[in-house]
């Protein structure tokens, strides 16, 4: 089982529509409870983000089986202006903008992967994972 979602993200809207991407395609791997809001939580921070700070962009959602390992991940890319200081960044309480500086720190703790690539002018690329407990 090899699934795909996508979720162009420019509104406030959007974020609700990735959020129940992300949570049915997780149902489908067998995520339920607690884990379906997790990874919709991370979701959420990340295309609040990219409103914020690029205007638009997009989020890919891919359920994952690798090795007998279920789960799911997520890849948010946008072309704004990019994170100058992505170590900064990633400091709980750093904002560049209105927000409390919760975002990227708090979606990188609900996940099991967690990585940013980000060049000025350019863009950033948000890769998180959340692997099914059990199926490790």
């Amino acid at each position: 089982m090899d699934t795909e979602s996508r979720v162009t993200i420019h509104s406030p809207t959007d974020i609700v529509t990735a959020r129940q991407e992300v949570r049915r395609l997780a149902a489908l791997v067998g995520f339920d409870g607690m884990d379906l809001t997790v990874v919709a939580t991370a979701v959420s921070e990340v295309a609040r983000n990219i409103i914020e700070y690029a205007v638009s962009g997009e989020i890919v959602i891919h359920t994952l089986n690798d090795s007998g390992r279920s789960g799911i991940m997520m890849v948010a890319t946008d072309e704004g202006p990019g994170i100058p200081d992505v170590e900064q960044a990633m400091l709980d309480g750093f904002s560049t903008g209105k927000g409390l500086g919760i975002g990227l720190p708090g979606a990188r703790r609900l996940m099991d992967h967690f990585e940013v690539r980000s060049r000025v002018g350019r863009g950033t690329t948000v890769i998180m994972k959340k692997w099914l407990k059990g199926s490790e």
